[in-house]
């Protein structure tokens, strides 16, 4: 065979001399057109679930909102794997479908998914959701922040209220995400004496809560025959 290739090469030599010059020009041009990337994306269609669990041990985290989690997207059509990072109080969840498969369309299913899973997580926390779209082989920063003055309360509130909305205004940045810390909260503690002397009911205590925290817009009322604000 070779024998015969060879043969044909010295009997027909501008034969050769034309293919080997067609197939150059047809090399350099394909190699002009080919995209050039630093970093390929080599990775298959992933959508990152966030989970906030806040003041959860990570083997509760892992127990009661990662484990669910994971079950329902195992079971979804196109999943090839699963996988999850767990910290105190957060939960990271990775889910790699099929090569080929429709970044959109793998949210989609995930999404649907999620809606599934929202009855077995915890009632306390908030709902899951989906990071934004990007690669695995897209830079993750990891930024610590302390203090020799601020309490953990105060740094956890200064980098949701302002740290993490300065990082948001950094071009290209997709996502920020604060863990650890303290969150601030306001709690209202019933003493049942209290009430009962007040005859007041711990329903009423709750609807006197919820209506002193609301926004509302100015006006005007009407006493009298005058306006006023």
């Amino acid at each position: 065979m070779f024998q015969n290739i060879i043969k044909f090469s010295l009997e027909n030599r501008l034969v050769v001399v034309l293919a080997s010059a067609l197939i150059l020009i047809l090399g350099m041009f394909v190699a002009f057109q080919l995209p050039v990337d630093v970093f390929p994306d080599l990775t298959a269609s992933t959508v990152t679930i966030l989970a906030d669990a806040h003041g959860m041990a990570p083997e509760e985290v892992e127990t009661l909102v990662a484990f669910p989690i994971e079950t329902a997207m195992n079971g979804a059509s196109g999943v090839r794997r699963v996988r999850s990072s767990i910290a105190t109080g957060f939960a990271i969840v990775w889910v790699e479908f099929e090569w080929g498969t429709d970044i959109f369309q793998a949210r989609q299913i995930v999404a649907e998914k999620l809606q599934s899973v929202l009855a077995l997580l915890p009632p306390d926390m908030d709902a899951p959701s989906l990071a934004p779209v990007s690669s695995l082989m897209g830079e993750i920063m990891l930024v610590g922040v302390s203090s020799d003055s601020l309490s953990e309360m105060d740094l956890r509130s200064f980098s949701d209220n302002i740290l993490r909305r300065r990082l948001l205004a950094v071009p290209g940045v997709s996502q920020v995400v604060a863990i650890g810390g303290e969150r601030k909260q306001y709690q209202v503690l019933a003493s049942p004496e209290r009430l009962a002397a007040f005859q007041v009911s711990l329903s009423e205590l709750q609807d006197a809560v919820k209506k002193s925290n609301l926004n509302s817009t100015g006006g005007f009322y009407v006493s009298s025959t005058r306006s006023r604000i």
